[in-house]
């Protein structure tokens, strides 16, 4: 059977390599950018990382379980987050199986066969441009989820500057400039911290009130606490709230609207040191836009304001831009697929990393790999066990949510509890054979052939960043 094709060498990718390499699943990887880390090396063209950013989970329910960092930082950088993606690909020799800089154009049937049982063509651009395709069994799709920016459309023209997040990198672009953030989100309240120590002026405009998360309670980092057996729903909602109303205050009163849902029914900002500036009028919370006018913004409550530079914090669209929508189950928000990972067809593409959840970290990616390898290996080894896979993904799917009713927008149209999802994906995995490397993992995809030709792309994303 010809290799599989692994698009992407950000966590997701490295995941996959891991998991693929442990279970001897033959694979060419293939990543857009020089090396691994995907969007956590901030000088790769494609990365959406910047200074200032930090993990917003803790190290020790981030890190893969295998792999411990070396740091003792409890939220290290992303300079030394690069540095463990690097250590954590030489310890397992998983670079030598990618192509970098080689950016993956198209992935389709073999002879238009989509039930993909005739395997799939990838076509992908190398360093000089070259044209390079080959046809692999299989193709895991893990070029990450915070890569194509979502730029929403306004009334009116701005004169000034407008920048999305995606293009943020060093604090100097507010130097003496008024500058409105449009969203809050971890990353646009972490940017609006770092604007405060230069722009002349920062507000920043939300539609809707957030839930607020120190990263330290009695101590310790807030995610580590309750980390053995998960409360219901309700209960943890119930007191989560009251607990983390005492340490930060009611939002509302920094200039926040009130939520509308509950907590942990969309993800937390985790970031009180905005709450601090607010309160020490270093900026100010104002209303959703109106329209532009020049360089004035006109709010919905009919004020108004004059700004040099405005910072789109409005996230990021899924994108899988080389494949059709189709092969993805893809015709809402988000694909549907099953355990966020399988299409209900089985037609040989699978996606990795298109999950968000709290605390999730990569070791959750990891066990996604692991899955996918483990499937993968039974249906060359064991197909029985494979087809009955297949036939549970052909019944009810199970219920991700843990019991939270999350937000239904387009970038909750994938979230899941993360003791829910891990505790499914375990369950299923045991219903599998145990994938053992018994076959060679192949050539390296640096100068090797498949079907007669040599391999393709990807880069990756992360949801654990602010």
């Amino acid at each position: 059977m010809n290799p599989i094709a692994l698009i992407g060498a950000g966590p997701s990718g490295l995941a996959g390599a891991r998991a693929l390499s442990r279970a001897g699943i033959p694979f060419h990887g293939f990543e857009a950018g020089p090396d691994v880390g995907g969007l956590w090396n901030i000088d790769n063209p494609r990365s959406t990382m910047y200074e200032s950013a930090h993990l917003i989970s803790s190290r020790t329910t981030t890190e893969f379980a295998e792999f411990p960092m070396r740091s003792t930082a409890d939220y290290p950088g992303h300079r030394e987050l690069l540095e463990y993606f690097r250590d954590y690909a030489d310890k397992f020799g998983l670079r030598e199986h990618f192509r970098f800089e080689t950016r993956v154009t198209s992935v389709e049937p073999v002879d238009g066969d989509t039930s993909g049982g005739s395997g799939w063509r990838v076509t992908a651009s190398g360093p000089d441009g070259e044209r390079i395709t080959g046809e692999y069994s299989g193709v895991v799709l893990a070029n990450g989820t915070l890569a194509e920016p979502n730029v929403p459309i306004f009334r009116g023209e701005f004169a000034g500057e407008i920048m999305h997040t995606s293009a943020y990198k060093r604090a100097k672009v507010f130097d003496g400039r008024r500058v409105l953030i449009i969203g809050a989100g971890n990353s646009g309240c972490d940017i609006a911290v770092d604007a405060v120590h230069h722009a002349a002026s920062v507000d920043m405009s939300v539609r809707r009130g957030y839930h607020f998360v120190p990263r330290y309670l009695f101590g310790r980092p807030s995610d580590t606490l309750n980390q053995g057996r998960p409360l219901p729903a309700p209960i943890k909602q119930f007191i989560d709230s009251r607990v983390l109303r005492a340490f930060t205050g009611d939002p509302v009163r920094f200039g926040f609207p009130k939520p509308d849902y509950k907590i942990y029914e969309s993800h937390p900002i985790v970031n009180t040191l905005i709450l601090n500036h607010l309160g020490q009028g270093d900026l100010r919370i104002v209303p959703d836009i109106d329209r532009f006018d020049g360089h004035a913004v006109h709010f919905a409550d009919g004020s108004s304001g004059e700004y040099d530079l405005i910072v789109l914090a409005t996230g990021y669209h899924l994108d899988y831009p080389f494949v059709d929508r189709a092969h993805l189950n893809w015709s809402a928000a988000s694909p549907k697929l099953y355990l966020n990972m399988f299409p209900p067809s089985f037609n040989g593409l699978f996606v990795l990393g298109m999950i968000e959840a709290s605390g999730i970290g990569w070791q959750g990616r990891a066990e996604q790999a692991d899955l996918i390898a483990a499937y993968l290996a039974a249906e060359r080894r064991a197909p029985d066990a494979a087809s009955a896979f297949r036939a549970r993904a052909h019944a009810t799917w199970p219920d991700l949510s843990g019991g939270y009713r999350y937000l239904g927008l387009e970038r909750m149209s994938y979230y899941v509890n993360k003791d829910a999802y891990r505790r499914t994906v375990k369950k299923l995995h045991g219903t599998l054979p145990a994938a053992s490397a018994g076959v060679s993992t192949g050539s390296t995809a640096g100068g090797s052939t498949v079907g007669g030709s040599t391999g393709s792309t990807g880069s990756t994303g992360e949801e654990a960043r602010a």
